[in-house]
């Protein structure tokens, strides 16, 4: 279980835990959205005729592909922020519980 001092010091690493999480979210999101704009990208430089041939070129491109590998690690980042804050989120509520229940044990006795 975790004490009063233990507590305030995890309290107070949220704050950069949220900011953490929020930075793993936009570059998140940005990667998501810079992913169209790659294909397109991709898919204009090709030589190829059809439309279905340059999204294929497009897809199979090492910089798309490489692009797919950064979005991987920021999605791997962001669920670890937000892991991270859902922990820091039950240990509080684990610590409000007990405190409550102490209150109670003293007010039955």
């Amino acid at each position: 279980m975790i004490d009063g001092d233990k507590l305030v010091e995890r309290l107070e690493n949220m704050s950069p835990a949220i900011i953490a999480h929020a930075k793993a979210k936009s570059e998140r999101i940005y990667i998501e959205q810079y992913r169209k704009s790659k294909i397109a990208l991709l898919m204009g430089e090709s030589q190829e005729k059809t439309a279905v041939a340059r999204e294929q070129y497009a897809y199979a491109h090492p910089e798309y592909q490489e692009l797919l590998k950064g979005l991987k690690e920021a999605v791997k980042e962001e669920e670890k922020c937000k892991w991270t804050l859902e922990q820091l989120k039950i240990e509080f509520e684990m610590w409000r519980t007990v405190q409550a229940n102490e209150r109670y044990q003293k007010d039955i006795v």
